[in-house]
C-alpha cells in the first residue's frame, strides 16, 4: 500500500512541478501560459485560472498524500527500531598487537 502511494506522490510531484513551470508569471516564466502558444482554444485568462486551479487541487493532493505517508509510516520506526540514531553503539573489540615479525636469517659474509 505505501509503494502505490508513493509512486502516486511521485507522479502528483512531477505534475505540480510541471504546473508551476508552465505558468506564467510577472516576469514572463516560460511563457506557454499565454495565448499565443493556446492559439484559438482558451484565452490568456483563462489559461490562467485553468492552470491556477490545478495547481491548487494538485498541491491539495500533495499535502494529503504526504500526511498519509507520515501517519502509515510513523508506527514503522517505533516498533522496528529502524532508527539508527536511537541505538546505542555497537561495543567494538580490542585489536590485537601486531605479531612481530619472523627474524630474518642472517645474509652470508661477503669475501673481497
Amino acid at each position: 500500500m505505501i509503494t502505490v502511494l508513493l509512486f502516486l506522490h511521485l507522479f502528483v510531484t512531477l505534475a505540480l512541478i510541471g504546473t508551476v513551470l508552465i505558468q506564467r508569471s510577472e516576469g514572463g516564466g516560460l511563457g506557454i501560459g499565454s495565448s499565443q502558444g493556446m492559439g484559438s482554444f482558451m484565452s490568456g485568462r483563462g489559461t490562467a485560472n485553468l492552470l491556477t486551479r490545478t495547481t491548487s487541487v494538485l498541491a491539495g493532493i500533495f499535502m494529503v498524500l504526504s500526511l498519509t505517508l507520515a501517519v502509515m509510516n510513523r508506527g514503522a520506526a517505533t516498533g522496528g527500531g529502524h532508527d539508527i540514531l536511537a541505538q546505542p553503539p555497537a561495543p567494538t573489540a580490542p585489536t590485537p598487537a601486531p605479531a612481530a615479525p619472523p627474524a630474518l636469517p642472517a645474509a652470508p659474509a661477503a669475501t673481497h
